[in-house]
């Protein structure tokens, strides 16, 4: 079974793509905060990370991205960027980080199963 990791502050959209993704038959594990996905993910890493970008405390997903890419145990997992900014400069900065996807909220949730299905299967680079 695969494992997609989300992270994203705001408890209510956890537990909405959480429930979604269980339901299509995926292991989810939620954190709230990029810190608590980089300690999560390096030591068992996910197969999909969806990553908010803005984020309390001290790092945002910005920064939480660039470390996960940044280290040999999560280098390779696909973070598909879900959050409220919807500048193309976010779009793109995610992008240049290493996202293979961004999506803006409000979002569809087939649309957000639709791209982590992708993902999971070996596709690149969507946005």
């Amino acid at each position: 079974m695969k494992t997609i990791m989300i992270v994203d502050d705001q408890p209510h959209v956890r537990q909405l793509v959480e429930i979604s993704l269980r339901r299509d038959g995926w292991r989810v594990v939620a954190v709230e905060s990029g810190e608590a996905a980089i300690v999560q993910a390096t030591a068992q890493p996910p197969d999909l990370i969806i990553m908010d970008i803005m984020m309390p405390g001290g790092m945002d997903g910005f920064q939480a991205i660039a470390a996960l890419k940044g280290h040999p145990a999560t280098a390779a997992c696909p973070v598909l960027v879900l959050t409220a900014k919807s500048q193309e400069s976010e779009r793109q900065r995610s992008l240049d980080l290493g996202a293979a996807c961004y999506l803006a909220k409000p979002f569809k949730l087939a649309t957000l199963i639709a791209h982590a299905e992708e993902l999971l299967h070996g596709a690149s680079s969507l946005s």
